[in-house]
Parts: C-alpha cells; structure tokens; sequence
C-alpha cells in the first residue's frame, strides 16, 4: 500500500542532520503549522462553492456563475472581499473578548486536526487518546461562540451564541454514545488502531446493525453540531439576522465563517475514521486479488474520498 510515512522520515532525518536538535523541533512545528493553515485555507475555498453548486444542483438552478468558469472562481473573490473590509467594533462591545472569540474557535478548530490520519503514515500527533482529546477540543469551540455573542452587545447576537451553545452541548452526548460503540469493538483509543482494527473490513459493514444505528445517530448529531440545516436555529436569519457573528465583518467574521466549513470535514473526517477506515482502502475478509487490487489506491485518496462522500451526504 502506498504511504507517506518515508517522505515524513526523510524530511525529519534531513531537519535532524542540518540543523541543531531543537531547531530542526522547531522547524517540524512550523512545517506542520503552515500545512495545516494551507489545508484550511484550500479547504475553505473549496466546501464553500461546493456547497453552493450542490445546492444549486439539488434545486435545479445555476448557483454561481459569474466569477471565472461556471462561477469556480466565486470563493476566492469572496476571500478578496473580506480581506478588504474593514473589521469594525461596536462602541458598547467588550473589545477584548470580542477580538479573542474568533481565535478561540479558530485554534480549537486546528487543534483538533492532530490525531487524524490523512493517508498511511501521515499523522501530526498519534496519540493514544485521540477520540477523546478530539471530543475535549471540539468542545471548547462553545466558549468562543458563547464569548462573541456576549461581548458583542447585541441582544439578537447573545441569543444565537446561547441557541448555538445549547444545541452543540446537547447533541455532543449522541456523539459520544455513537463513538463509544466503535471503541468497544475496537478495544482502544487510538485513532490509528481504530482504522488498523479495520483491515478485513470496515466497521460499518462487519459490526453490522450496532455500527448502523451508531453511523445514523452520528451523522444526525454532527449535522446538529455544525449548524446545518435543518438544525440552523442558531443563525435563524428571519428571527436572529446572522445569529452571534451578526457585529463581526472583515476578517473577523473570515474565521467564523471559515472554522465553521472546517468543522464540517473535521467531523466527516472523524466519521469516515470511525466507520468506514479512515485511510484503510476496502478489503473484504479473505478475497486476497480484490484486496491486493484496492492496495493499488493511494491510502490519502481513499481518506478524502470518503470525508467528501460524507459532507455530500450532510450538504443534502
């Protein structure tokens, strides 16, 4: 199977043989921190136009099509336009705490990409604990929400920070419960022994009827987690305009609106981990010419292809 892990290992004994111990530590981090920063980015402009085109698509119209070819180039030119704005702060607002809630998400957002496996041997963090340093991370996100509709000193903002709150504290117990069903089959933690525990066959399949209960529940929960419609109670925009990012503009908001997409393949990612192996390609028990012919797909295609399929199925 095809692995990233020995172009991981060659720039690390490269790092370790130029440079001084610490700063080639140093020099890993900050590799691993514009990577991370790239893929949000990448994936920013990328969920967002497909989200327009699938709902284009689902309600038989156009969608955008103005900016570049059939309208591609839309999420960069909205991008441009946040840039530029101005980021503008209301006179009764607490400056401080209004300032610091979209970094809270943002980070909380970053953090939680660490002990996901994008392809085989590719891994920021392999902690032993992933699931649950993944469910304690996502949780602090609240705290930022909670914290930009109560400085912002706007009733309406106020109200959908505390709708948003609730809703994602709520649903957080289901996710846990469709969660905890993977790990007692799989007997551990790990994010990477949850996917190496599915060789012979993908949760999904071989758990049988536990894991489609768990995959229903999961997919219901994170829709509610994420704000997607039908649970967008929190930025209802006939009672709440924009809900609790309604005084944020610029770039501000830039991160709202952008931690809130990543949070999206964020938690197909988990699910795609979870139920259908992760970067694992589909192997069927003892068919070893079928599964030695699934080898052949890159382990990081497999990954996307099946977060993709996901946020597809949470977009519809």
């Amino acid at each position: 199977m095809f692995s990233l892990e020995s172009l991981t290992t060659i720039v690390h004994i490269w790092l370790n043989k130029t440079f001084q111990p610490n700063l080639a530590l140093l020099l890993e981090f900050v590799i691993v921190g514009v990577l991370a920063i790239t893929l949000f980015a990448v994936l920013g402009l990328v969920l967002v136009l497909m989200e327009r085109k699938v709902a284009a698509w689902i309600q038989i119209r156009l969608g955008p099509n103005r900016v570049g070819p059939k309208g591609m180039l839309q999420s960069l030119a909205d991008t441009v336009k946040l840039m530029m704005k101005e980021g503008l702060t209301p006179d009764g607002a607490d400056k401080f705490l209004f300032n610091l809630a979209p970094y809270i998400v943002m980070i909380s957002a970053m953090m939680v990409l660490a002990p996901i496996g994008f392809a085989k041997g590719f891994q920021i963090w392999d902690i032993n604990i992933g699931v649950l340093y993944v469910s304690a991370i996502s949780s602090v996100s609240v705290i930022g929400i909670l914290m930009a509709g109560w400085s912002s000193n706007n009733k309406y903002s106020l109200l959908g920070a505390m709708r948003s709150g609730a809703q994602m504290v709520s649903y957080e117990l289901s996710v846990g419960l469709s969660i905890l069903s993977i790990i007692v089959l799989t007997g551990s933690l790990s994010l990477n022994d949850i996917v190496l525990s599915q060789q012979n066959g993908w949760w999904i399949f071989k758990a049988h009827i536990p894991a489609l209960i768990s995959f229903v529940i999961f997919i219901i929960a994170v829709t509610a987690e994420t704000n997607r419609a039908p649970f967008d109670l929190s930025e209802a925009e006939s009672e709440l305009t924009a809900g609790f990012h309604t005084e944020y503009s610029g770039m501000k908001f830039a991160l709202f609106f952008l931690a809130e997409y990543i949070n999206i393949f964020i938690v197909c990612a988990i699910g795609a981990t979870l139920f259908f192996g992760g970067w694992m390609p589909l192997h069927i028990g003892s068919w070893e010419g079928f599964n030695h012919i699934m080898d052949y797909i890159p382990s990081s295609i497999w990954f996307f292809g099946k977060t993709f399929f996901l946020i597809f199925l949470i977009k519809v």
